[in-house]
């Protein structure tokens, strides 16, 4: 079948997107913090025990970014001035609320993430997603303060009724579709809704886990990775967003080249360095042209 959830548009094609302050990129680092089932196969760096109920080997060890690493990237952030935009388990709020404390103290922005990085929607009947939605929406709610506006499906999945139930309980954006260096409207029939990019070549999970990469190759990544955007943002506006998980970036072999990193973005000229919800907003506000219409088109 053909893909109606968004239309075709070449990027040299759109009008110049303009960022505040004449900023050529907007920035924001999506901060994974996850819960998982301890007899459920999920990300791991050992597949041979993945299977396993207990998996000692790699539930303890995506185990250690919520009870070591994240406190560790919470430093870089303060140090560096940097707000997180948090993609978050709901289950994560009752498990671990001293995370959840931090967070609300630093103004964290607050995405929906599921209910844990062991359960994905897909296949599920619109029914089922609608109240898996609601209850994910509103656990994140009642423990921030804060309803999202955003949202990431673990792993990344959906169904193709996703974006649709997601504008219905109120969101504006999701992470969802890598597909651009721009947010872009998907097609929700009398809303506007729309991506904010996100990475997945570019994600510290595909990076460590899928290439074993080096923390000094990590730092490197970055640099060029915001260097070639800006360079783009000369015309038009672009994003870059930083997905990390402190299970892996913030392990004490790796921690130095991420904190390095974010020092090289922050004092970067022409970065604006926000959230992704404050890209959403933005966008919505500013660059999203007129009403969109039942067909998805401005």
């Amino acid at each position: 079948m053909d893909n109606e959830l968004y239309s075709y548009s070449p990027i040299v094609d759109r009008p110049p997107l303009a960022w505040p302050d004449g900023a050529r990129v907007a920035f924001y680092i999506g901060l994974n913090i996850e819960h998982y089932l301890v007899d459920a196969p999920s990300t791991s760096i050992f597949p041979g025990t993945a299977g396993l109920a207990p998996d000692p080997l790699n539930y303890g060890w995506r185990d250690y970014g919520l009870r070591v690493g994240i406190w560790r990237m919470i430093e870089s952030l303060d140090r560096h001035g940097l707000r997180a935009s948090v993609l978050l388990n709901s289950d994560v709020t009752s498990r671990y609320p001293q995370i959840i404390e931090a967070g609300r103290q630093r103004d964290w922005a607050w995405l929906a993430h599921g209910k844990n990085n062991s359960t994905f929607q897909a296949g599920m009947s619109e029914d089922e997603e609608r109240a898996y939605l609601e209850d994910v929406v509103s656990t994140i709610e009642s423990a921030t303060g804060r309803r999202p506006k955003g949202w990431l499906g673990p792993a990344l999945t959906e169904t193709f009724n996703t974006p649709r139930l997601l504008a219905e309980l109120g969101l504006s954006y999701t992470l969802d579709w890598c597909a651009d260096d721009q947010p872009f409207p998907l097609n929700v029939p009398g809303k506007q809704f729309i991506n904010v990019p996100y990475a997945i070549d570019f994600n510290d999970v595909t990076l460590f886990v899928g290439k074993s990469l080096t923390g000094p190759d990590f730092y490197q990544i970055v640099v060029d990775q915001l260097d070639q955007l800006c360079a783009d943002g000369e015309s038009a506006g672009r994003v870059m967003a930083l997905p990390l998980h402190p299970f892996i970036i913030n392990q004490p072999f790796r921690h130095k080249y991420v904190d390095k990193a974010l020092e090289y973005i922050a004092g970067h000229e022409g970065v604006w360095c926000t959230t992704s919800d404050e890209i959403a907003d933005y966008y919505l506000q500013n660059c999203l042209p007129g009403e969109v219409a039942h067909d998805g088109s401005a």
